[in-house]
């Protein structure tokens, strides 16, 4: 018997959620440093810092969810293993989580996921099985496998405790700011289907009420900041056609919408040339690696989307997961 959780059945997490979730991770997750940038602070007139989860466990932030979510799987259920949905970032999350806990693991990724990402969730262990973004529904091949094997459904981001454990970086950040005497004013990161920027809204407005939150998103695939607008969960339009992959799920979460409504209500977005500019900008002036998924708050802020006016500001640099291709075609813009 797995341990399924449905969303729709899943209660809210709280800021207390997100702490309890820091206490599993540590030691196991990367406490990774808040950084204060001089270059971003005089061209932006604010204190600028910046959360490089580049530097976590496979590259990204989202290790910090798969790991929380999996550790409380009950012993029982461990044998059958886990199924995720992943282009990457997740799929490496949850496999490096399934090889700390001795699970086998099984990736659903698309056809049109990087190599680079597909080659390092194999790496970890895990069954990597492909389908077609635009022609397969992902999730159910995801329940179909997770039915045959009795497997553990781990979501990408619309679980109480993958929100929890990507709240962490929020936690971080609060807690680092204030050993400086500091709050933020405004804390801006990347979003797909949402579970970071609503883990991250639960814990800094928790500690800081009066913080704008803000979701940074492709152009083109801006669904949070048009759910915003209407108040329902908008689509998008197209399910790929940027190279931001990490970002190009098709609408917020249900959970993670419930979370991100009232707390965060608050979208930027920039084109992908613009995102290039900003990948570019992380490795010349402050030498740090960032796939362009993880680059988007940071093209905000340096496009001035943010409305930025003063104060201090947390800027999430959420990945780092870029294939040299990528890579160096940002830097030849």
């Amino acid at each position: 018997m797995s341990a399924q959780l449905h969303p729709a059945a899943a209660p809210i997490p709280t800021a207390e959620d997100v702490e309890a979730a820091a206490r599993r991770l540590a030691g196991v997750a990367v406490r990774t440093p808040l950084v204060f940038s001089t270059v971003l602070s005089e061209r932006t007139g604010a204190r600028v810092f910046l959360k490089p989860e580049t530097l976590q466990r496979t590259g990204s932030f989202k290790f910090r969810g798969a790991y929380n979510r999996m550790v409380q799987i009950p012993e029982a259920d461990r044998a059958a293993g886990v199924v995720a949905c992943s282009s990457g970032n997740h799929a490496q999350g949850v496999a490096a989580s399934a090889k700390l806990l001795g699970m086998p693991a099984v990736i659903v990724m698309p056809h049109d996921a990087p190599a680079l990402k597909r080659d390092r969730t194999r790496a970890l262990g895990a069954e990597v099985v492909g389908y077609d973004r635009r022609t397969e529904d992902r999730d159910a091949i995801a329940r179909a496998i997770a039915q045959e094997r009795g497997a553990t459904m781990v979501p990408p981001y619309d679980d109480p405790h993958i929100i929890a454990g990507q709240g962490t970086v929020g936690l971080e950040i609060a807690q680092d700011l204030a050993a400086l005497g500091l709050v933020p004013d405004l804390v801006a990161a990347n979003v797909s289907g949402g579970g970071l920027v609503a883990g991250i809204a639960l814990a800094v407005k928790a500690r800081a009420p009066g913080a704008r939150v803000v979701a940074c998103e492709p152009a083109g695939f801006d669904d949070h900041a048009r759910s915003f607008r209407s108040g329902v969960r908008e689509r998008n339009a197209e399910p790929s056609g940027s190279f931001c992959d990490a970002l190009l799920a098709p609408t917020p979460g249900a959970l993670t919408f419930e979370i991100t409504r009232p707390l965060v209500g608050e979208g930027a977005s920039v084109t992908d040339a613009e995102v290039a500019r900003a990948v570019a900008f992380a490795f010349l002036e402050l030498k740090l690696v960032v796939e362009p998924g993880g680059a988007v708050a940071l093209a905000c802020l340096l496009e001035g989307r943010l409305g930025v006016s003063g104060g201090t500001v947390a800027i999430v640099l959420s990945g780092g997961n870029v294939e040299p291709e990528t890579f160096i075609r940002c830097l030849t813009a």
